[in-house]
């Protein structure tokens, strides 16, 4: 007799955790329900009737984004939205991807009126992003500025040669795939690579002085490399004035004419189907039914995708006060 109790307590065991993984796999299914339909319904379907401001965010690093290239020329195609406010908060990234945005917003800035606000730090290709818009309203203690280029990489030749290793190359060219990290850097190559950051300095130069209007010796003052407070900015005329969105709203009222009641509403420059995006929506959910553990899993996870993202190649327009320029 106990060992027929020991077997259907042990059944009632099993049922009570097969019970719990299928209820627990529901919840997970009907997540990923929602957060699809979730994904899937077109932001400008969200967006209402009518007219608005459109509001979007550039956050983190910049890379190059044919998405986020293509969602800004339907921006700037949308009749119902009469103006643009643009906040910004990162310390820039690649050149390329950089000039990219800038290009994007100049095309938008040629039919409608665009504002910048800078919530954090506009620096380096930050600060390129910035100076495509009509109108730069910093808050007074962010960053503004690293106006410069930087090329940076690793050389492992002293390392190697401890450890005895040589690495064999055969090129075409003596410039070819130099510098290569794994030999010391001719005066070839550094010039080479010289030549480049000089040119793209010089690009970076000319879009500040023309886009703020600046004669030579403004110019000198603010192109070192340095980032400036949101308060040193304005004295030097990198940013136009200090406030926030609602600052960015009086200034459209009063110069551009439009209403103030105009409601401001949030633009989406990449689809919410993106990269892992899902994992973001899952911990929405399971925050919002109060499983407040799974969410912070959740968001994890998806914060280590984004760590995976930050690897930048090629020519940088990056502010970092380890490799500031």
């Amino acid at each position: 007799m106990s060992l027929d109790a020991d077997r259907i307590v042990d059944r009632r065991r099993m049922r009570r955790k097969l019970t719990f993984w299928r209820v627990t796999a529901l919840l997970i299914a009907i997540v990923a329900v929602v957060g699809l339909a979730f994904t899937l319904v077109p932001r400008r379907d969200m967006l209402g009737s009518g007219e608005y401001i459109a509001r979007i965010k550039v956050q983190g690093l910049i890379r190059g984004n044919q998405e986020r290239t293509e969602a800004l020329e339907r921006l700037a195609r949308q009749s119902s939205a009469k103006a643009v406010i643009v906040h910004v908060d990162t310390p820039g990234g690649t050149t390329a991807g950089s000039e990219q945005l800038y290009d994007s917003l100049r095309r938008i800035q040629a039919r409608k009126p665009v504002v910048i606000v800078v919530d954090g730090m506009a620096a380096s290709g930050g600060y390129i992003t910035a100076i495509a818009g009509d109108h730069i309203i910093s808050q007074e203690t962010s960053l503004v500025g690293s106006i410069g280029v930087l090329f940076q990489f690793p050389n492992f030749s002293e390392a190697l040669k401890t450890l005895g290793i040589k690495v064999e190359a055969i090129r075409s060219a003596p410039l070819k795939a130099a510098p290569n990290g794994f030999e010391p850097t001719s005066p070839e190559a550094r010039a080479a690579i010289e030549s480049i950051i000089r040119d793209s300095y010089d690009w970076f130069k000319g879009l500040v002085k023309e886009r703020r209007r600046f004669d030579d010796a403004q110019l000198a003052a603010v192109s070192d490399g340095r980032v400036f407070t949101g308060r040193q900015a304005l004295g030097l005329k990198l940013i136009d004035a200090l406030g926030d969105e609602r600052t960015a709203r009086e200034w459209l009222a009063r110069e551009k004419q439009i209403p103030a009641s105009t409601p401001v509403r949030d633009y989406a420059l990449q689809s919410r189907f993106g990269e892992l995006s899902f994992l973001h929506v899952a911990a929405w959910t399971f925050e919002k039914i109060g499983l407040d553990g799974l969410a912070r899993q959740f968001e994890a996870w998806g914060g280590a995708a984004a760590i995976d993202r930050l690897n930048l190649d090629g020519l940088l327009a990056l502010w970092h006060p380890s490799v500031s320029q």
